[in-house]
């Protein structure tokens, strides 16, 4: 598969909440940096498969509006809803040499629902400590 493969393959997984396919994009030390701290980072695929269900289980409608880029970063524009409330996300992608996805840092607005995420995410992830504990241990340095 190509880069673009992997990309395309993320949008249409995260759109049909297939989370065994949002996985398969993902190269083994996969991270993620949380956008409602910005000091947890969930690493590897099986913390972000719980993350990432949460996460993209809680929304509905989403829909990926623009794709920016073609080489190894990358950035997508998407709408969806959480609870009651609009939200957009530009989430910049950074690819591993295979093309598997490699890091990806979520940016959501607005605040308020940014807030209502956080208090629909809250429940689910808490039933992970293992995965919130090595979150905690915060962000390498670049």
């Amino acid at each position: 598969m190509t880069a673009t493969d992997f990309v395309a393959q993320f949008c249409a997984a995260t759109t049909a909440a297939d989370f065994d396919a949002m996985v398969d994009t993902l190269a083994p030390d996969a991270e993620l940096i949380s956008p409602l701290s910005g000091r947890l980072v969930f690493r590897g695929k099986d913390d972000l498969r719980v993350l990432l269900t949460a996460a993209y289980g809680s929304l509905t409608g989403l829909r990926w509006t623009d794709r920016i880029g073609d080489g190894a970063r990358r950035v997508l524009l998407a709408e969806a809803t959480a609870g009651p409330f609009k939200l957009t996300e530009a989430l910049v992608i950074d690819l591993a040499a295979d093309g598997r996805i490699r890091s990806l840092r979520p940016h959501l607005r607005p605040w308020l629902t940014l807030t209502a995420l956080a208090v629909l995410l809250s429940p689910r992830l808490l039933r992970h400590p293992g995965v919130m504990r090595r979150a905690m241990r915060g962000a390498t340095a670049p």
